[in-house]
């Protein structure tokens, strides 16, 4: 809109003028393009730098979210042995899923938060489960405080796992909005390594395993008192109809040159019609349905591909090829899934998302079979150990390379604005329904099958990932959310 009224700006001017040479009218074309092109970079710069801080505290939910998934880990052995649960492993069992219980309904109500009191107001909603879990948590002196403070850890994790991808894709710039929104993945990685670093005093001190669910107490805090000083999403505003504080919303993220464009792209994306609040019925609408279960399929492929299986059962492989240290094993598998989602963060507005994601399940379906070869094939025994732990770190770092950090980014993007934070909470309810149960099944299958033949079933699994992506998923690389929804979620 802006590049549109300058150059008509400047045709009128020069038309008041005496007339130039070719030559020169051309050198003035130029010129202004230059200089537009210039003028529009560094607006978008300047966007880029004021929105930064609020991604920043949004993250803190992200870090949270890492943090509470990994804590117990190192935790629960010495928690056991407090809590007198040591020969109670049913117990231990709740101890570690009621987290996911939490998650799973978490997740389902933070969109309906979202869109009853706003994104910043839930972040804040949200800090409280997240602290006082915490505390409970840290101050347990028997099992039952302690789930009720996994429980209620879990809820706000489920909360910040639907509402920092939605507010973060929300307040992100177009240009750079896929590098912002990995982000979110990026710090959960960081998460579950802070989680991991903050057990290693355990040895020394077994009572230690309270500081560390305590720790989780700081952020929680940070994450209320920065969101109260955040904006709240323009897009959310104009679906209130609240045009004033939608403009000084974007005035504050993007900058007061960019407030008419944006706001006029909202309104002509449709926001502002007499209905606006989305019921959980609409999301299966024939408007809407094709694109809802795009984003649930999603995560389902990112859960049945074998994520949470291959990082459960990683101790074992790399014992097997000698490493006996638990906390080296980790330490390699959580480096590698940084180092690949700093990879994909700054290929995410290059190359696109949809090149990501099937980039990533090719490369887990290929570290699949080796997995799977290594077990059985008798000329590869000699190797079978260093080859486990070369196919272990190959299929987490093609994870974090898409699969990881894309659904998260992409369904904020597909879905609509007026059923955007719904139909991303139902997707992250099937995330966390498909975790749970094979969370629950995977020792059994492998039992059953061997891990050889549940190796080769999850790289199957990820080559119907790769056929599906390539032909329901849209690139959204560069484009506004405004004009993927005129695209996919058109009015009927």
């Amino acid at each position: 809109m802006g590049l549109e009224l300058g150059r008509v700006g400047g045709s009128v001017f020069r038309s008041s003028a005496k007339p130039r040479s070719h030559k020169s009218q051309i050198s003035a074309n130029v010129l202004d393009g230059d200089i537009e092109e210039s003028s529009l970079l560094k607006s978008q710069s300047n966007s880029c730098g004021s929105v930064l801080p609020y991604v920043g505290v949004a993250s803190l939910g992200a870090i949270l979210f890492g943090y509470h998934l990994g804590v117990v880990n190192g935790a629960l052995e010495y928690l056991a042995k407090d809590l007198g649960i040591v020969e109670n492993t049913v117990l231990q069992g709740w101890v570690v899923s009621t987290l996911l219980a939490g998650a799973t309904v978490g997740s389902f109500t933070g969109g309906s938060l979202a869109d009853c009191f706003g994104r910043t107001k839930t972040f804040i909603l949200d800090a409280i489960p997240l602290t006082v879990g915490a505390i409970l948590c840290a101050t347990a002196k028997n099992v039952k405080t302690m789930i009720i403070g996994r429980l209620l850890s879990g809820i706000g994790i489920g909360i910040s796992s639907a509402i920092v991808p939605l507010y973060i894709s929300e307040i992100s710039p177009t240009e750079i909005r896929g590098t912002l929104g990995s982000i979110n993945q990026l710090f959960i990685c960081i998460g579950i390594l802070a989680a991991l670093v903050a057990g290693l005093p355990l040895a020394r001190n077994p009572i230690w395993w309270r500081t560390m669910f305590g720790i989780a107490v700081i952020p929680s805090v940070l994450l209320a008192l920065g969101m109260m000083f955040s904006p709240e999403s323009p897009r959310w505003l104009v679906q209130q109809r609240k045009m004033s504080q939608a403009e000084q919303a974007i005035r504050i993220l993007h900058g007061k040159n960019r407030v008419t464009e944006l706001m006029q792209d909202l309104n002509a994306s449709g926001q502002g019609s007499e209905k606006q609040d989305a019921g959980w019925f609409d999301l299966f609408s024939s408007r809407y349905f094709k694109v809802v279960s795009v984003g649930a399929t999603l995560f389902l492929f990112q859960q049945l591909a074998g994520i949470n299986a291959v990082v459960y059962y990683s101790t074992s492989v790399f014992r097997r090829a000698g490493v006996t240290s638990d906390v080296a094993a980790s330490a390699l598998v959580g480096a590698a899934n940084v180092f690949g989602t700093v990879i994909a963060s700054s290929l995410m507005d290059k190359k696109g998302r949809k090149t990501l994601l099937i980039t990533s399940f090719t490369g887990m379906a290929a570290s699949m079979l080796l997995l799977s070869l290594s077990f059985t094939w008798e000329i590869l025994t000699p190797y079978s150990g260093p080859l486990a732990v070369i196919g272990t770190v190959l299929y987490v770092l093609s994870f974090s390379l898409g699969a990881g950090p894309v659904p998260a980014l992409l369904l904020p993007e597909i879905f609509a604005s007026r059923i955007r934070a719904k139909a991303v909470a139902l997707s992250l309810c099937m995330h966390w329904i498909a975790n749970f149960f094979i969370g629950l099944c995977f020792l059994s299958v492998v039992t059953t099958f061997g891990i050889s033949k549940v190796y080769l079933g999850f790289g199957c699994i990820c080559v119907v990932a790769v056929m599906y992506i390539g032909s329901k998923v849209v690139e959204t690389k560069g484009r506004s959310l405004e004009d993927i929804e005129r695209q996919l979620s058109p009015p009927i």
